[in-house]
């Protein structure tokens, strides 16, 4: 299935490798990643796995392989576009050692777009969960069950999730010029946006986004800089979703229980 493979898919580059490309490709359709290949997908809910909301390179297929590659596991990962409604797309308000500022969800009750789950089974979880530092006291991500119907995820037609997993930023995110979450735009119009917009962030980072990122994946005393500096320039609100990180995510079912689907 030469023809099913990431390289000729336009989905091999991982932004862990090329920052600027942040979020990185993600898929037109539905799929299963397993190992170089994005091969077709036989069902939308995976029994035994836990359905995690993808919002920013988890849905890009050489990023995900790259994390697994690293702990040696290879088996599929089914990844299913699906239609939700509750989220925003925000920008995280921390600066990544890999060169680049991430996405983080938010509350957006009247959101609605197409994000990926990502069906993970308990192993390929906890490389999930480490990458995005949540065993760490001080990692940038916590875990949180978002249930329904305060997140609804339509994974095919007609049937929906109890809820899905997303990592919430522990910094926050960043506002726009109302106080509220902004959108991530993309990496290179954002980091433009942040270096024109602030001296000190140029004495950071320089005055370009390749410097930024030069920069940022040299040394993450600078990066913590750079989170700090977030919050020093009062850039940054809260995601509305923490009370699912600390009171309500108690409520969450096991990692890797059964998530029947239910139908409107």
């Amino acid at each position: 299935m030469t023809g099913r493979s990431l390289e000729t898919l336009g989905l091999a580059e991982a932004p862990r490798d090329h920052p600027l490309l942040y979020p990185g490709a993600w898929p037109r359709e539905s799929g299963v990643l397993h190992g170089d290949r994005l091969l077709p997908l036989d069902r939308p809910v995976h029994e035994g796995r836990s359905p995690v909301l993808a919002v920013g390179s988890n849905a890009n297929p050489g990023q995900l392989r790259d994390k697994m590659a690293e702990f040696g596991i290879t088996s599929p990962i089914p990844m299913v576009r699906s239609r939700v409604t509750g989220i925003g797309v925000g920008v995280s308000a921390h600066v990544s050692r890999l060169g680049y500022v991430s996405a983080s969800p938010f509350h957006a009750p009247a959101a609605v777009r197409e994000l990926f789950v990502i069906w993970l089974d308990e192993e390929q979880l906890r490389v999930i969960d480490a990458s995005e530092g949540v065993p760490l006291p001080k990692g940038n991500f916590r875990r949180a069950w978002l249930p329904a119907p305060e997140v609804r995820i339509e994974v095919a037609d007609g049937v929906t999730l109890p809820g899905g997993y997303a990592y919430v930023n522990r910094h926050g995110v960043l506002r726009d010029g109302s106080g509220a979450p902004r959108a991530h735009p993309g990496q290179r119009e954002l980091l433009s946006e942040l270096l024109a917009g602030s001296a000190r962030w140029r004495e950071l980072f320089g005055v370009t986004p390749e410097e930024f990122c030069a920069r940022a994946r040299a040394d993450h005393r600078l990066c913590e800089r750079g989170t700090r500096l977030f919050a020093d320039e009062k850039r940054v609100t809260a995601s509305g979703l923490e009370s699912y990180v600390t009171g309500r995510n108690s409520e969450s079912p096991e990692p890797g229980a059964s998530s029947s689907p239910s139908s409107p």
